[in-house]
């Protein structure tokens, strides 16, 4: 779906080229990384949304959703490069997780947490 390790790349050089390494702190990444999903959330703050995928067909708001999607990939890959995380090793810890505490008998058809 994506080249994760090119745009790693171009991220580096992009920070770098700029001399922003020093403001990519964990703190501000993690702020970023919040703040651009808010800026997400807010397409759909009140009505948009709620009648299903269809709606982001209009392409004025298709544009404003990947514009925010992708601010906020490039934050979650910067912060994971800068951590020296390995995101498809956490990816697939974090789903066997979600599946021992979400199994399809308990949590099918069911938006409840697993502990309710």
């Amino acid at each position: 779906m994506i080249d994760s390790e090119k745009i790693i790349k171009t991220l580096r050089k992009f920070a770098n080229e700029r001399d922003w390494e020093k403001f990519h702190t964990p703190k501000n990444l993690a702020s970023s990384i919040v703040v651009e999903a808010s800026e997400l959330l807010e397409i759909f703050q009140w009505s948009r949304g709620q009648e299903g995928w269809h709606e982001i067909d209009d392409p004025k708001l298709r544009e404003r959703v990947e514009e925010e999607l992708a601010d906020v990939l490039i934050y979650v890959l910067r912060f994971a490069d800068l951590a020296k995380t390995d995101l498809n090793k956490a990816m697939e810890r974090k789903i066997a997780s979600n599946a021992v505490k979400y199994p399809p008998q308990k949590s099918k058809g069911t938006d409840r947490k697993y502990n309710e």
